[in-house]
């Protein structure tokens, strides 16, 4: 009997522990092929003169797949790397291979659906089918008290909904034993010449950068809660959330999928168990629920949750600004102190605290005078845990563009003025 092969597409989603498609195609298959494909569409230019993905992203993501890569390893198998556009690389992998069915995580971001759909389309006239699976938030999509159509457009009334009536489900087993289909070349990982980068960088070069991959953030987590280590301490100190712009720096394990959502719940609901609430943790939460809202938020409206007149043609043909006012906000050139300083870290090490986000949005926007697309691909190129519906979900919000416009939580102009201290009738 012809044995079943399930060829398991990784994107987002680096991880072996709360993968619910990876431990169903282990039980629904004889051998599974994981695959990465490195899209070159992700390493090119855009219209708005900046890379899709620049340096400290692409370190992290050949940190994330080369530690998915070792987990395999260790466990008898491999992840197949290839160098291509998935919708043209899959159909020769499926015969080669003989497979009978592909899986992967539905993603929601506009670029990252048409890729999607034309893998799917490519599949079905091979009469192979393309499995979807949603793993990206806190609250899965059929655990919420209202289906998608009915998703509240007002942040605090979505919150509210879904913390009284919803359920965060337990993770996903990591699973121990995995038969991998048999292959002798499973493919190198690129360098960062290969994928655009005129040479390759000393890491003495970047400062702050935090490594990629599943241990690296499962480490984190573990230290962040543990009582008595340093992070701990740090985030229990009083005031420190709103002085300091603490942040606990697990967004960009997120975004690439080291760590599972429900993970970094369970495992804070459990010190909270041990140790007790504190303000902190409470963010780190409340940044999970944000991350939910912007996905569940593109998968109901796409690009209609923008409220810009002809938003798409924003995006194909973007609005003029001045470049050197621009360059200078890029730089951290502004003049302004605290925006210069974030610019500048931003720059460094590919993150920034969201309260340095909303400072460094609310300069170009609403002091500068600069359409918000323009800060949103720049974001785009330079952030490290950048996720579509996050980041242009934040900047519409912050321009006034997005549809939570009745919620004070969106965001409060008027105290990120006074954080400024500028006088917008002054502005430059």
């Amino acid at each position: 009997m012809k044995s079943k092969k399930i060829l398991v597409w990784f994107r987002n989603d680096l991880r072996l522990h709360d993968n619910e498609m990876l431990v169903e195609a282990i039980a629904k298959s004889d051998s599974i092929l994981p695959v990465y494909f490195f899209d070159p569409r992700y390493f090119d230019d855009t219209r708005f003169s900046t890379s899709k993905t620049g340096l400290n992203r692409t370190l992290f993501l050949l940190e994330s797949v080369d530690a998915l890569r070792k987990a395999f390893q260790q466990k008898g198998g491999d992840i197949l790397i290839v160098h291509g556009k998935p919708e043209e690389e899959i159909l020769e992998l499926v015969e080669r291979f003989e497979i009978s069915e592909v899986y992967h995580h539905r993603e929601v971001g506009p670029e990252e659906t048409a890729i999607s759909a034309s893998v799917e389309d490519a599949l079905w006239k091979q009469k192979i089918n393309l499995k979807h699976f949603i793993g990206h938030t806190l609250y899965n999509k059929e655990d919420l008290p209202f289906p998608i159509k009915d998703i509240p457009d007002v942040f605090s009334q979505f919150k509210k909904k879904t913390e009284r009536d919803a359920i965060v489900k337990s993770c996903f087993e990591t699973p121990q034993n995995i038969t991998f289909v048999e292959n002798d070349i499973w493919g190198d990982l690129p360098d960062l010449q290969v994928l655009g980068f005129e040479q390759n960088v000393e890491e003495d070069n970047l400062t702050k950068r935090i490594s990629g991959g599943e241990e690296a953030g499962l480490e984190h987590l573990a230290e962040l809660l543990e009582e008595g280590s340093e992070i701990y301490l740090k985030i229990n100190s009083k005031g420190n959330a709103d002085k300091q712009g603490f942040s606990s720096r697990l967004s960009a394990w997120l975004s690439f999928g080291c760590l599972s959502p429900r993970k970094v719940y369970w495992k804070i609901k459990d010190a909270e168990t041990r140790f007790g609430n504190n303000t902190n943790f409470n963010q780190v939460l409340l940044g999970l629920l944000w991350r939910d809202y912007f996905r569940f938020m593109f998968k109901k409206h796409g690009v209609n949750f923008f409220q810009e007149t002809d938003f798409q043609e924003l995006i194909l043909t973007p609005v003029e600004s001045d470049s050197e006012i621009v360059h200078q906000w890029k730089t951290g050139h502004t003049g302004h102190a605290l925006v210069d300083k974030y610019m500048q870290e931003l720059n460094g090490s590919g993150f920034i605290p969201q309260a340095g986000r909303l400072v460094v949005a609310t300069f170009l926007v609403h002091v500068l005078k600069v359409h918000w697309t323009r800060g949103a691909a720049y974001f785009e190129e330079k952030l490290v845990d950048y996720s579509p519906a996050s980041n242009w979900g934040n900047w519409a919000n912050v321009a006034g563009a997005g549809l939570d416009l009745k919620s004070k939580n969106t965001f409060d102009l008027e105290k990120q003025i006074k954080i400024l201290d500028v006088d917008l009738d002054e502005a430059v």
